[in-house]
């Protein structure tokens, strides 16, 4: 967001405090961002009680500040800042933004190391059991078109034998 945007949206003050001196834009997320002052952007020491002022902002309507508060919420060690914290709202698509902005990609690397991607094609590198199934899913078995477990980075799903399984990532490799 551009600078004259922001001081119109803010009211040239810190969308946290309120104070107008010293304001500086800061990124939430590469689609959200925040006007604040020094104290709030952690320059200067903060006065005691000055963090006090999240609790105004946390009604904000606006979801780049929402997110700004939740987050240093988060990182205030204070009884009240975690019930603060719990008790927000924050728009649902702002706070998809911020996580997927926060989460670190997640690689699925097969036994050799190479990353694997949705499609591609794997050989199992041992004869894998398949629990629940009642077969044994043979070494050099190609399991095709996989799909890679969006959380977990040991993980594949791909179909053996008609079924679709799971399969640990260190015990496949690319073809």
């Amino acid at each position: 967001m551009r600078w004259d945007e922001l001081m119109t949206r803010s009211g040239g003050a810190c969308e946290f405090c309120g104070a107008a001196n010293g304001l500086a834009a800061v990124e939430v997320t590469p689609a959200d961002s925040v006007l604040l002052c020094d104290v709030c952007l952690g320059n200067n020491d903060a006065p005691v009680g000055h963090w006090y002022c999240l609790e105004g902002a946390a009604w904000s309507d606006v979801p780049s500040v929402q997110l700004a508060v939740w987050h240093k919420l988060g990182a205030l060690d204070d009884g009240w800042a975690t019930d603060a914290r719990e008790m927000m709202y924050v728009d649902p698509d702002a706070m998809a933004r911020l996580l997927e902005a926060t989460q670190p990609a997640i690689v699925h690397h097969d036994s050799n190391g190479m990353p694997l991607a949705h499609g591609d094609t794997v050989v199992l590198v041992k004869d894998l059991p398949v629990k629940g199934a009642g077969f044994t899913a043979k070494r050099g078995t190609a399991v095709r078109n996989i799909s890679l477990v969006p959380d977990n980075a040991a993980h594949i799903e791909g179909r053996v034998e008609g079924q679709r399984i799971v399969i640990l990532t260190e015990f496949v490799k690319r073809k």
